[in-house]
């Protein structure tokens, strides 16, 4: 699977294909407050449950672009539905093979789904090993869109939550980027043993200090515990070695 991502065939499109099912359209009980400052946002934990839908997505890995679609119910009649919206999204060409990465959903193997993937010779299917999903490149897809667009909204219709999707879907799609994969070793390594063998400099030491003393500053000048900050001033002005000790 991972070498279908950096060393695909020649002649060849690689789409990570998947779906995520019982996406709620939640609306909360009360108004959600906004972000102030000082005050972050506020919202109830209580909510409303409208329904729910179920986004099917391919993602391509070569461009980054993505072809989507919701359905309200999640069975292989619809998943079949969404492999003719590929075809029709991604034309023929001579020569050219279409590879789909698949988990190993039940969904994906139905009898029906395997005559009609039979059909089209283009189509060549992949799927990740037993509870190795998380290879699917479309899942990154998801987590985006789950962060970015539906997480901290308030949908009161299916419909609306619909349209937030194909919204996010519409602006991916207008600048779109492909994954850069993981960190080469030689960075990786190198990174590691800078954060977690190297002590930090006397000029990181005194930045943080003096952030520190502003914090509590700021904290002393709204009577917030006032005694106890100008206290931990004067315990952590005293040298180096006693900050680390109190730490």
């Amino acid at each position: 699977m991972v070498g279908l991502y950096f060393d695909p065939p020649d002649r060849a499109v690689v789409l990570s294909v998947d779906e995520t099912s019982q996406v709620q359209a939640l609306d909360r009980t009360q108004t959600v407050l906004p972000m102030t400052l000082g005050q972050a946002e506020r919202g109830t934990r209580d909510f409303v449950r409208h329904g729910t839908t179920s986004p099917f997505a391919a993602l391509d890995v070569a461009t980054g672009k993505v072809i989507g679609k919701c359905h309200r119910r999640h069975r292989h009649r619809r998943f079949v539905t969404f492999l003719a919206d590929i075809d029709a999204a991604d034309p023929a060409e001579d020569g050219v093979t279409t590879h789909l990465a698949l988990d190993n959903y039940a969904t994906h193997k139905t009898p029906a789904v395997k005559r009609w993937l039979a059909k089209p010779p283009r189509f060549v299917v992949h799927f990740t090993p037993t509870r190795g999903s998380w290879l699917n490149q479309v899942e990154r897809f998801f987590a985006a869109i789950t962060e970015k667009r539906i997480r901290r909204e308030v949908f009161e219709t299916v419909e609306a939550l619909e349209q937030a999707i194909e919204a996010y879907l519409v602006e991916h799609n207008a600048n779109p980027s492909p994954s850069r994969g993981p960190r080469p070793p030689a960075s990786s390594s190198v990174r590691s043993r800078t954060f977690a063998h190297e002590p930090p400099t006397q000029d990181a030491r005194q930045k943080c200090f003096t952030t520190r003393k502003i914090r509590l500053a700021a904290r002393a000048a709204k009577g917030v515990r006032y005694d106890f900050a100008w206290e931990e001033f004067s315990r952590w002005d005293r040298n180096d070695a006693d900050r680390r000790k109190h730490r």
